[in-house]
């Protein structure tokens, strides 16, 4: 986060450098980051989900959290996951609906990258490890956040709303528990066509940037790579980098305490910074 926040102010006395993206000169483009992030950034310090850092909720948190559903196979329990992921949103988000969002979407994409379900079969496991293992936070946000979410499957069943007009029911995608579910809904009303779901998710006068890339973080995984029109994927700028990310992601980053070259791999490219921009990897 730090590296990632030098690139967006261009604060010559941060000194971490520790990830080789720093030194792709595209990322260090500013991409009118969120207040709420550079803010806590700024402060160093850091959320956690039981002493946050601010009583934000924006849709930043939930954004960022899908590599960890990626990451973890089926061997470790849905609610540990989840709990990855809320605890990565809390960094900087620390309103208990800027968290619970985080959680389920993590056990959403990890249901999907790793299960035959569907994608309302996740949501509704996702929601149920929420209720079970997770419910830590006021009888109101909860019992709010669940019916939201239930509400964005049922509008996505019924024909006889327009997209536009379900999506301003669920709000405008701003803040976490609206931008999921918005992308909820969208996916799972186009569940099957990659295209469809996204266009579904931009098409409105709120956040649709941060709502369109979750809706493709739950159906792109549902689909997978291939379902994704070439085009999409042409024109994706960085498309290289993005895939050796996602290629390093798949297989597993292992950096475990037992040092092997492998580890050292791992650790050089992503940690010391240490990567051949030059070199096609």
């Amino acid at each position: 986060y730090q590296d990632w926040y030098k690139t967006q102010t261009g604060d010559k006395d941060i000194e971490s450098r520790i990830c080789w993206l720093n030194e792709v000169p595209e990322l260090n483009d500013r991409r009118a980051p969120g207040l709420t992030c550079l803010n806590a950034l700024g402060s160093n310090k850091k959320g956690t989900i039981k002493a946050p850092i601010n009583e934000s909720k924006g849709c930043g948190s939930v954004m960022r959290v899908a590599p960890i559903g990626l990451f973890f196979s089926n061997n470790m329990s849905l609610h540990k996951i989840g709990e990855y992921g809320a605890e990565a949103g809390s960094i900087i988000h620390g309103h208990p609906l800027g968290i619970i969002p985080c959680y389920v979407l993590t056990i959403i994409i990890n249901v999907l990258a790793y299960t035959d379900k569907n994608i309302e079969e996740a949501t509704n496991i996702a929601i149920n490890e929420f209720k079970n293992n997770f419910n830590i936070f006021s009888k109101e946000d909860s019992e709010y956040f669940i019916n939201l979410i239930n509400k964005a499957i049922e509008l996505s069943h019924n024909q006889d709303v327009t997209d536009a007009s379900a999506i301003r029911e669920l709000g405008e995608g701003w803040v976490a528990e609206e931008a999921l579910a918005i992308a909820i809904y969208s996916a799972n009303k186009y569940s099957n066509d990659f295209e469809k779901a996204i266009i579904c998710a931009v098409n409105h006068d709120g956040d649709s940037d941060s709502t369109g890339s979750i809706a493709g973080n739950i159906v792109g995984t549902y689909l997978g790579f291939s379902k994704i029109p070439k085009y999409f994927v042409d024109n994706l700028e960085l498309e290289d980098i993005i895939e050796e990310i996602a290629e390093d992601l798949y297989s597993g980053c292992p950096m475990n305490e037992y040092s092997t070259n492998k580890d050292e791999y791992w650790l050089s490219k992503y940690v010391y910074h240490k990567r051949d921009l030059n070199k096609k990897h």
